[in-house]
């Protein structure tokens, strides 16, 4: 047998975007570099014996496009890889066609009528419908309250015995309000509670949640992972292989919450230049939340990586960077806002994040312009403030940008 007739060894890597490029993949059948886009609906069987063993669970293979697609399969362990880079420990992700689907699996696959979930002020807003609104239909409950108050948080779950679950979003949207990932996990284990954490703003590059004992991260890929606006996602990873395999892997086939093979794709190409990205994501965040934080038509700005934010010492101390979100407070008010946002030229006018260009939202007047004040108010949003995803443009622009539509507000 001659050398090349061996399958080549998988290598061992041991920097973070050799991981993003390389992890997960697998040579493809007919030599193509890049994973292909599998546009099949259905898997073929050599014969009945093995469609017997594959749907028995006997033979791993693929069975049907709702159930997993080898494209499906290079973007979850490639996140799993990164969730867990460093950290001797395995999970497993299952894709999903958008982070609400991600979410709707995960809790909807843990939680029994009767149960709990404690959770905390300024989730996005997706997740907080689900937890007070659909959830309760279903008899579970959510119990919503400060969790940057640990006493608070362990009163919480001593009083309550029907709380199951710890849900938890670290930086927050939109106020970018920080949690203790390790002191809040330790107390949710003490008292035997599920912990989830919401990973999408930080990603896997600034902060690795499964580091802190948290049983599942949930990512919108929509945002920073894929990085480029193109394509929709979401993925539930968790520790509990078994669970994962059976539980949430029957779950989240018959809610039918799929991925698709083209927007999988672009994940894994977006996946690639994360750390690139997310390094100067970063940079400019901490540039232009300094030039934010001394305008003087700027209240205040929310960024982590400002010694006065509230959460200051507990986002340094659990993620690498404080991350490309931020949000400041206009005094104009909701006014001020609008005339704000109109003014923008070169920053985009837009929800969502995570894309390589700015994007700015005016929750007031926007995303959360049909809740009531007073209700916005309770959690932070203000009728002044603008919520940016710091884009990778040069600084420079970004900065005159904003100063041009500062001007006069």
């Amino acid at each position: 047998m001659s050398a090349n007739s061996f399958p080549p060894k998988k290598p061992v890597l041991t920097g973070w975007s050799s991981q993003a490029v390389h992890g997960g993949h697998r040579q493809d059948p007919m030599y193509a570099h890049l994973v292909p886009i599998y546009a099949s609906s259905t898997f073929v069987f050599d014969n009945a014996e093995q469609g017997m063993r594959r749907f028995s669970g006997q033979e791993e293979g693929y069975i049907y496009g709702r159930w997993g697609n080898p494209t499906f399969t290079e973007a979850e362990e490639k996140i799993a890889g990164l969730e867990t880079f460093g950290l001797d420990m395995e999970v497993k992700g299952i894709l999903h066609a958008s982070g609400m689907a991600a979410i709707s699996t995960l809790l909807l696959s843990t939680l029994r009528p009767g149960d709990k979930v404690l959770s905390h002020f300024s989730l996005y807003g997706g997740t907080d419908g689900f937890l007070t609104q659909l959830l309760p239909q279903l008899g579970i409950d959510a119990v919503i309250t400060d969790l940057r108050d640990l006493d608070n948080a362990e009163d919480c779950m001593k009083k309550d015995p029907a709380i199951k679950m710890l849900y938890l979003e670290t930086p927050a949207n939109p106020t970018i309000q920080c949690v203790d990932l390790e002191s809040l996990t330790a107390l949710a284990r003490h008292y035997n509670l599920i912990t989830a954490c919401d990973n999408t703003f930080a990603t896997p590059y600034l902060q690795q949640p499964f580091k802190y004992g948290t049983d599942y991260v949930v990512h919108s890929t929509t945002k920073f992972l894929n990085g480029h606006g193109t394509a929709i996602g979401g993925i539930l990873l968790g520790k509990d292989m078994e669970k994962m395999q059976t539980v949430q892997t029957k779950t989240h086939r018959l809610l039918g919450g799929n991925a698709n093979p083209f927007d999988a794709f672009l994940l894994i190409q977006g996946m690639k230049t994360l750390e690139l990205r997310m390094d100067r994501h970063c940079r400019n965040a901490m540039d232009v939340a300094n030039f934010l934080n001394s305008h003087s038509a700027v209240a205040h700005v929310n960024y982590t990586g400002l010694p006065n934010h509230p959460d200051y010492e507990v986002a340094a101390k659990q993620m690498r960077h404080p991350g490309a979100m931020l949000s400041f407070e206009l005094k104009g008010g909701l006014q001020g806002g609008i005339d704000f946002m109109n003014k923008l030229q070169m920053c985009v006018r837009t929800v969502s994040l995570g894309t390589c260009d700015t994007l700015l939202s005016h929750p007031a007047s926007m995303t959360h312009y049909s809740v009531p004040k007073a209700e916005r108010e309770k959690y932070g949003i203000t009728e002044g403030l603008i919520r940016m995803n710091v884009g990778i443009e040069n600084v420079e622009d970004i900065v005159n940008d904003l100063e041009q539509a500062l001007a006069g507000i």
